[in-house]
């Protein structure tokens, strides 16, 4: 449903958004993790971290788990550095997350992200056809398909590689709800990611996210926390499958987290030892992505990300 809508944003916070008055936006979502979405053509657009803030709140501003500035990469200087190795990626994804803090990427976001291009008629996607967008977490090509869009995510790579191959651990993490400190594989989709496997639903529904899990030690740049349940069995007819909750950084748990449900299936795979399949179904609060890995065109192998986009509605702000 595409609805006009009038937000009236709290002009008594730090996030004032006086300022921005009778800009278009869209609200979209995949699988849960939601977006407020600006369109910015001619790169003319200052959001401050405070007005992010304010429009991701979900009692006075339009709500979100993150905001996306659609902007052409000529027009940043990120995109610009971008566009000298991948001409053809003409959009930039300016993402932040609902705290206003900037982000390397979002997987689900890269969905919506590309959603939202359609939608403003900014480009043209037939199915099957293929779309390279940049992120800060460098380029990524999309893929629309009959349920929605595949992303290629690139090489996945261990954010502490001697623990991981040595120890297949390499940090400790604690949460309200769990008794004990549990071991943990921290990796890197472009954007930070600790993965913690739990033994039960049970034990996965009792852990508190809403205050964020302590990670020892913890990446450079902190980290978005997964929690993971494996299936039992683990395999069926050549896919995996987990469920997984997810505490993002700087902006607390989501219904879903493109980059957190690779993430999980690298650390799941990589705890099940040789054998264990290259395509995965991931369960979370929102939905059920997809996850495969391939090798890619420079020999390292990287991940797919499949799943849905929705625009729930469009308005302006007054």
């Amino acid at each position: 449903m595409d609805e006009t809508l009038a937000v009236a944003a709290d002009r008594n916070s730090a996030g004032d958004t006086a300022a921005l008055s009778g800009l278009k936006f869209s609200k979209g979502h995949g699988t849960g993790n939601d977006f407020v979405l600006l369109a910015d053509p001619n790169g003319t657009l200052a959001v401050t971290p405070g007005q992010v803030a304010a429009l991701c709140d979900r009692h006075r501003g339009i709500g979100g788990d993150g905001l996306i500035r659609a902007v052409p990469s000529r027009l940043l200087a990120e995109g610009q550095e971008l566009l000298t190795r991948h001409p053809d990626a003409e959009w930039f994804m300016d993402y932040r997350n609902g705290d206003g803090s900037l982000s390397e990427m979002c997987g689900n976001g890269v969905r919506v992200f590309v959603h939202f291009l359609l939608a403003e008629g900014l480009v043209e996607l037939p199915a099957g056809g293929s779309l390279t967008i940049g992120t800060r977490a460098g380029a990524k090509t999309i893929v629309r398909t009959a349920a929605g869009y595949a992303v290629d995510m690139g090489p996945w790579e261990f954010i502490f590689p001697g623990e991981a191959t040595a120890r297949a651990m390499d940090s400790l993490v604690s949460a309200a709800g769990l008794e004990v400190a549990r071991p943990a594989l921290s990796v890197s989709m472009g954007n930070p990611h600790t993965v913690v496997a739990l033994a039960e639903l049970a034990e996965l529904e009792a852990t508190q996210l809403f205050t964020a899990p302590h990670v020892d030690p913890a990446p450079p740049h902190g980290t978005n926390v997964e929690f993971v349940v494996p299936s039992e069995p683990l395999v069926h007819d050549g896919v995996g499958t987990i469920t997984m909750r997810v505490h993002e950084r700087g902006v607390g748990e989501t219904q879903s987290c493109g980059t957190g449900a690779c993430a999980a299936a690298v650390a799941i795979r990589h705890w099940a030892g040789q054998g264990a399949p290259d395509e995965w179904h991931v369960q979370v609060p929102g939905g059920v992505v997809g996850v495969k890995f391939f090798l890619g065109a420079e020999g390292h192998e990287h991940v797919e990300l499949s799943g849905p986009a929705v625009i729930v509605a469009s308005g302006t702000l007054s």
